[in-house]
């Protein structure tokens, strides 16, 4: 497909106006407007939409792949009754997120959400949410079998473990590496099996999953920093360490190098906004000050493609549009484009 790149992008439902039939195209985008147990700030549902409307305004050229648009990226529409369910889910998990605020506030030691309507309203999001997964995996199932590269756009950071389990059926291993504030080591939190909080201790059960690079980590748990130190497989790189070197003058390549050197030849890039400083994504749910600047983000992942890593998919997650702007979107649609032509010409250029 021929594009004019010359006049104003047509708002055709398809991320940057790139309207490739998802049949002829290389890379999918998968929306996946979802969530339904976030605890702090909600909104990441929105992301995909507003990832969307912001792409329009894209320029295509993109100096690492000059010619982008010409990969051909198709987009896969919103889906109108995932947006529903997670509605009506977001409903049943507020009411156990609401008990165990009022617990807390009355200093009791250990929440109960084991008995009564808590427990049903538990078991209700949980079901939910492990539909949502199967959703997920079935989707990317279907494209990994058409050999088609895999961008799957967020929603809160629960979204990608279908994927992640699609494709571990897929390749025999693989790392990731996690750009994210928060660890998400925590094991079914507030109860949720399917948190957005424990989207890594889930992704480790998956044994073709041989190492977990986090980076740009600064709220963390003791229960996550126990695990992060006894799980071999785990190489955390936190923020107040990352900034302390560049104190001490260790440049950002230098960093990038030794983040590199800590994963395996085929890479899956979980890309949690808030991994970024809050600046560029103020309405995250759950922002820490700190964080990564765009541009490191970005040059952490060129080094990864030119270190000859083969990027074998990605989720870019917990973009939440502002009341009165599209900053968020803007620069959830700048790095979603970047994201994915990396992964493109990573599969030219992997070792």
């Amino acid at each position: 497909m021929a594009f004019e790149t010359t006049i104003p992008t047509v708002h055709n439902g398809s991320f940057f106006g790139l309207a490739h039939a998802v049949t002829d195209a290389t890379i999918v985008f998968l929306p996946v407007p979802w969530d339904a147990t976030t605890s702090y700030g909600g909104g990441a549902a929105l992301g995909p939409e507003a990832i969307l409307q912001a792409s329009y305004q894209l320029d295509w050229y993109d100096s690492d792949v000059p010619n982008a648009w010409e990969i051909g990226h198709g987009t896969l529409p919103i889906n109108p009754d995932i947006l529903s369910l997670n509605r009506d889910t977001r409903e049943v998990a507020q009411k156990v997120i609401r008990h165990l605020e009022n617990r807390e506030k009355r200093f009791t030691s250990t929440p109960d959400i084991s008995t009564g309507s808590i427990r049903h309203h538990v078991t209700q999001a949980n079901r939910a949410s492990q539909h949502l997964n199967n959703w997920v995996y079935q989707q990317t199932k279907s494209l990994l079998a058409q050999q088609k590269l895999i961008g799957l756009v967020g929603g809160d950071h629960s979204c990608p473990h279908g994927y992640l389990q699609a494709l571990a059926e897929t390749t025999d291993s693989f790392g990731i590496l996690q750009i994210d504030a928060h660890a998400d080591l925590i094991e079914a939190y507030e109860g949720f099996t399917h948190s957005h909080a424990s989207i890594m201790y889930n992704t480790l059960q998956l044994p073709q999953v041989s190492h977990l690079v986090q980076v740009g980590i600064r709220a963390v748990g003791d229960d996550e920093m126990y695990r992060a130190t006894q799980d071999s497989r785990i190489t955390m790189f936190p923020d107040w360490q990352l900034k302390a070197s560049a104190y001490e003058g260790i440049t950002w390549a230098s960093q990038c190098a030794k983040i590199i050197n800590q994963l395996p030849n085929q890479v899956y890039i979980s890309f949690d906004i808030d991994g970024l400083s809050p600046m560029f994504c103020p309405h995250t749910g759950t922002p820490v000050p700190g964080g990564l600047t765009f541009s490191a983000a970005v040059y952490l992942i060129q080094q990864l493609q030119q270190a000859g890593k083969r990027i074998i998919g990605f989720d870019l997650c917990e973009v939440a549009p502002g009341p009165t702007d599209q900053w968020d979107g803007n620069v959830g649609a700048r790095l979603l484009y970047k994201l994915a032509n990396l992964m493109y010409l990573s599969q030219t250029t992997a070792a």
